[in-house]
């Protein structure tokens, strides 16, 4: 899934969302410590607020969004109802 859209055309220089944005599999996700989780939660949240600074009406991916409301990547693509590795 990109920002803008899987099809949607872009400027060669334009950097959305995916370009940028970290992702864990599962497995690694289980190896990292709360620290950790709460380094990718705020890193992944400043990064989209720096992309929408510089091009405003950037969409809002769903990761993010997600983020915002403090649940964790491998809860909210898996549908999992607690997390496989509690802190």
């Amino acid at each position: 899934m990109t920002a803008a859209g899987p099809m949607a055309p872009r400027h060669p220089e334009q950097v959305i969302f995916d370009d940028v944005a970290v992702d864990f599999t599962q497995e690694e996700w289980r190896l990292l410590g709360p620290a950790q989780r709460t380094l990718y939660h705020e890193v992944m949240l400043e990064t989209f607020r720096h992309l929408v600074a510089v091009g405003p009406g950037i969409p809002k991916p769903h990761i993010v969004a997600q983020l915002e409301l403090g649940v964790e990547p491998w809860r909210m693509d898996r549908g999992l109802s607690q997390d496989p590795c509690p802190d």
